[in-house]
């Protein structure tokens, strides 16, 4: 197993840190370990990551105070999650634990505490039985924590199994802490890979009863509701981290300019006029979808940056001379920087929960275009809750993935819808463009608050060390 650190520095409190080696979970979890670092010079945190994602991330510029630890892959990249979502799941859950302990016993320094994902269901095992206190960190919003949480409640209402199409519509306002929401808003978890991961997904929240802390990516403000609830319901604290991106990272959020071409194009484009436009790392929609997305985008004669992964060379060809003055396609870019651009106005979004945060904090609206998991919900938040976006698809309890297949039409978000909302969306000096920039600086500000001195996470976050600075023993928290 691969190290990329041999000097053992000094240190008073050792935290080991492990992901589910997803993108989604390894990024908020390594920045909530920069944060504790940069508040304490003698804390120290060994990291661990698959050998894949050492490879991957390992040239990565972090704190000397993080230090990389590896455990093997769970299962070969040509099959990983995005291809069958459930196998990789099932290999995280039974592959990974073994590993890790073999890790834990080599370690050079006691372990303070381990924060670990709250979907690697076997830790808080792992860590009562070692007498090391865990703190399970939930990289989804709050609300999908309580749902899955209190999943037993659907059920016993009716509300799962069943069919989507007839009794999508249908009201769920018995979730502790959850607004009211429609049954269509729940997770995508009736039916093909979201229905087999399911079972894990109530495991793991079920399990945090066993851990010693509970940790969130999200915002306390963002959700106070759910997190009383939460509060009210474990003896431990529960600490809001959130928005766990970034943000430390960033130089002048406003004026920030780089030699890269995109911000050299971005610099070029009038303010708020450009929609950025970013489907996520992980799940993409059919072929036949993509389409007519490209297609509205291009209709909808909008400024555009387009992150588009593999599909580059597609979208760059589907268009004319004239498109290609309108629009920068690349297949990577560095998201927080781009949403704190002042020429972007909107983001084009799959409602990645990182994402959501990352938006949430650069005062950018969104269209919400959710593929899968919690993407569903976090959609319904965006739109309904705190009001700071439209919703590209129709309802009726399907995503962009589930909609339709390669050759069949049926169910398609067909170009000319959206080329109009496009353009409805990005016109800002609408009465609803008003409302909506509007509302979304006031979000903005609720976010930069709870993270600038005095805030609530800014606290969380210092308690947090006060609690795991006292030694190894779980004894000690209670």
């Amino acid at each position: 197993m691969g190290t990329l650190q041999t000097v053992q520095p000094t240190t008073d409190c050792h935290v080991v840190a492990m992901p589910y080696p997803g993108r989604g979970h390894i990024n908020p979890l390594m920045n909530i370990c920069k944060e504790l670092v940069s508040r304490n010079a003698r804390l120290l945190v060994t990291f661990v990551i698959t050998e894949e994602w050492l490879g991957l991330l390992g040239s990565d510029p972090k704190p000397d105070r993080v230090r990389f630890r590896t455990v093997p892959n769970v299962i070969p990249s040509e099959h990983g999650r995005a291809k069958n979502f459930s196998g990789f799941f099932q290999s995280v859950t039974n592959n990974l634990k073994a590993p890790f302990e073999e890790l834990l016993d080599r370690l050079d320094t006691p372990v303070n505490v381990i924060i670990a994902d709250t979907y690697l269901i076997w830790m808080t095992d792992v860590g009562n039985r070692r007498n090391i206190p865990v703190a399970s960190l939930w990289p989804m919003s709050a609300s999908v924590f309580s749902v899955f949480r209190h999943f037993d409640l659907v059920e016993q209402n009716g509300h799962f199994p069943i069919d989507l199409s007839v009794r999508g519509h249908e009201i769920v306002d018995y979730i502790p802490g959850i607004p009211t929401i429609r049954v269509e808003d729940l997770p995508t978890i009736f039916e093909g890979e979201g229905r087999k991961v399911l079972k894990w997904a109530k495991e793991a929240t079920s399990k945090v009863s066993k851990a010693q802390f509970l940790l969130s990516t999200s915002v306390y403000e963002l959700e106070s509701q759910v997190f009383d609830a939460l509060k009210a319901k474990f003896p431990f604290p529960v600490y809001p981290l959130g928005p766990s991106i970034p943000h430390s990272q960033l130089q002048t959020c406003s004026n920030y300019s780089d030699t890269a071409d995109y911000f050299k194009w971005l610099d070029s484009q009038p303010q708020g006029s450009v929609l950025y436009i970013s489907l996520g790392s992980f799940l993409s929609v059919s072929a036949a979808q993509l389409d007519e997305i490209v297609a509205g985008i291009r209709g909808s004669g909008t400024r555009y940056l387009w992150v588009a992964r593999d599909n580059v060379s597609m979208i760059k060809e589907y268009g004319t001379d004239d498109d290609d003055e309108l629009g920068f396609v690349v297949p990577w870019c560095d998201q927080l920087r781009v949403l704190c651009h002042a020429s972007i106005g909107g983001f084009w979004t799959h409602c990645g929960w990182n994402s959501t945060l990352e938006a949430v904090y650069s005062g950018v609206p969104m269209l919400t275009c959710p593929i899968f998991w919690d993407q569903v919900p976090d959609s319904k938040q965006i739109v309904e809750d705190w009001k700071i976006g439209y919703n590209v698809i129709k309802k009726g309890g399907t995503t962009m993935s589930s909609r339709t297949t390669d050759d069949d039409d049926h169910g398609l978000v067909k170009r000319e819808k959206i080329a109009e909302l496009v353009k409805k969306f990005m016109n800002k000096e609408s009465s609803d463009g008003k409302v909506m920039s509007k509302r979304v600086k006031e979000i903005q500000e609720v976010c930069r608050k709870a993270i600038a001195k005095g805030g609530s996470s800014d606290s969380n976050l210092d308690a947090f060390i006060r609690n795991i600075s006292h030694g190894p023993n779980i004894s000690k928290l209670n």
